[in-house]
């Protein structure tokens, strides 16, 4: 009873708003029940974090409720559609860790159906060929205050109409020449009600289809068909597709003949800060060399945070930390950063890496003698174990831990002071070597032999500790550090302004001369390190080879950039 009774006075989480929903219609048995979502991406590029918010969404909520969810790509314009972007999506979406029902879905799969329903709004009256030009149509239709203006073939015949549509599925005419339009109303204070476009003429080499259509459906139009074919129960879509739910139900209506009808229901998409979320932006950097492809460690693409070492399980428990809302808002970078720094805080071995190394030599050690000292690999989790670390008379420390003439609160190597060595010794800097121009080269230093694994002999207190490698044991590899892409938070909000304008230029930094642990050298791509006082680094995906990894910085272990921009401002 003591556990039930435990288990009974645990809060419950609070509903967002789409799970009410998902409820009530369980409880009512709205679709006897049935929980099907979809996630419905266009095959034109790479998937981005605000994909990844929309994928934990979709398939989370099927799973939540004993449902399935349907990958359907939404390939209605094969001018910009791949399959090197469908295999990535796919690819994406099982790294995040889920799977979809049956076999992927294509819009394309239903292009006899749309077809044959288009003939039927046609048959119906509810849709007609138009010869308006693009400028003529913007203008026939007006704005939100003033009604629209009827085409001048809105009234032809079905007979007609339905001539003209074979003859543009034939390819009797020109891209341009004509569209087919649904005959819904041209008063309608909601633009997309006034006779939108649901098929044009496209001349393009379908990725599926091939050459067999030169009409393809709009997207408005192919939706929430394809929703209705599949038996979708939530149609779940960003909020700027509100304005699109009255053309969505009028079309499923004319479709229907059940009492099934699938539910649009809008949530904000993801906002983020110093990022920029619109796939023809991100192609433009792509394109124009600003990054390494899509999936460079700089881009919010999912193949690109996969590459800088964020987690399947970080990016899901962003998901949930910001939650579904109904108001669009900017999520700070810091909120994903912060979660993957936990996700990896649970899981990254510790390790110790020297980034800008200068050499200590230890002068009473003995010369020739190294001795291996044992090494926590994660504090967080017993189990991980430990390894075990060379030592010798030479070592290489931070550059950044040493200062020859230190203040009086620092507490890191400095002339005559003593520091810990990380499970080592105790040492004490007793001279520095410079060159002719008065750069530091080396420092000399003396140890405490009976400070073995960095503990105190006799009880007196080092405050300072700082990481370190064998000079003869280290191996030498490449770390790229990143940073934030833009500079401004918003880059993409600012009217006639560029976004390329705030490109950080500085964003990447390529260190050649890092000296590394030896257990590193063995990384394989994607395995996950801290850096011990660094940061949490990954072996790089692309650039990495057997023996020689690539390391990228995949987020420091603190905010450094809150601290930066408080400092500036």
């Amino acid at each position: 009873m003591s556990s039930d009774h435990s288990a009974s006075t645990e809060p419950k989480k609070a509903l967002n708003f789409i799970e009410q929903i998902v409820e009530e219609d369980i409880k009512n048995n709205k679709n006897n029940a049935r929980v099907l979502t979809r996630f419905p991406p266009e095959p034109n590029g790479y998937l981005h974090i605000g994909h990844a918010k929309s994928i934990c969404l979709n398939f989370g909520l099927a799973q939540q409720y004993g449902g399935q969810t349907n990958l359907r790509f939404d390939d209605t314009n094969p001018e910009k559609e791949d399959t090197e972007y469908v295999e990535s999506i796919k690819e994406d979406v099982r790294w995040l860790g889920f799977n979809w029902q049956g076999e992927e879905l294509y819009a394309s799969d239903y292009f006899d159906k749309l077809y044959e329903f288009a003939e039927k709004l046609i048959l119906e009256g509810k849709a007609y060929v138009c010869e308006l030009t693009p400028e003529q149509m913007a203008e026939y239709k007006g704005v939100p205050t003033r009604p629209g203006k009827d085409s001048p073939t809105r009234n032809r015949s079905v007979e007609e109409n339905l001539d003209l549509f074979r003859r543009m599925k034939a390819g009797e005419f020109k891209e341009g020449a004509c569209v087919l339009r649904a005959k819904i109303d041209m008063a309608s204070p909601n633009m997309h009600m006034r006779d939108p476009i649901i098929y044009r003429i496209k001349f393009a080499h379908h990725h599926r289809t091939g050459d067999k259509w030169c009409i393809y459906p709009n997207y408005d139009f192919a939706h929430g068909q394809s929703d209705y074919f599949e038996g979708i129960t939530h149609s779940i879509c960003t909020l700027e597709f509100e304005v699109h739910k009255p053309l969505y139900n009028w079309l499923v209506d004319c479709l229907r003949d059940t009492d099934y009808k699938p539910q649009q229901i809008e949530f904000a998409r993801l906002n983020l800060s110093y990022t920029i979320m619109s796939k023809r932006r991100l192609l433009e950097l792509v394109k124009n060399n600003f990054v390494d492809g899509w999936d460079d460690p700089r881009m919010p693409t999912i193949s690109g945070l996969r590459r800088r070492g964020f987690t399947p399980a970080s990016l899901r428990n962003f998901a949930e930390i910001i939650g579904v809302a109904r108001r669009e808002n900017v999520i700070e970078m810091g909120v994903l950063e912060y979660a993957v720094r936990e996700d990896l805080n649970k899981h990254a071995k510790r390790v110790m890496a020297v980034l800008d190394p200068i050499k200590v030599v230890i002068t009473n050690y003995p010369e020739n003698q190294e001795e291996w000292l044992e090494a926590v690999n994660n504090p967080e989790d017993e189990s991980a174990g430990t390894r075990q670390i060379p030592f010798s008379r030479e070592i290489y420390i931070e550059r950044e831990d040493f200062m020859e003439n230190a203040p009086k609160k620092y507490f890191r190597l400095t002339v005559g002071a003593e520091v810990r060595l990380r499970y080592a010794y105790f040492i004490t800097c007793t001279e520095v070597i410079k060159d002719a121009a008065g750069n530091i080269t080396e420092l000399r230093a003396t140890y405490d032999p009976e400070s073995k694994g960095g503990k105190s002999p006799d009880g007196r207190k080092v405050k300072g500790t700082i990481h370190w490698v064998s000079v003869p044991h280290a191996f030498n590899a490449e770390v790229r550090i990143y940073d934030r892409l833009f500079n401004d938070a918003e880059p993409d909000g600012h009217a006639d302004v560029d976004f390329k304008t705030f490109i950080n230029h500085n964003s990447l930094q390529v260190l050649s001369n890092c000296k590394l642990e030896p257990c590193l050298k063995d990384a394989g791509a994607l395995e996950h390190f801290q850096f011990e006082r660094l940061g949490y680094f990954t072996a790089d995906s692309k650039y990495s080879k057997p023996g020689a990894p690539v390391f990228n910085r995949t987020v420091s272990l603190k905010d450094t950039w809150a601290k930066v921009q408080e400092k500036e401002a």
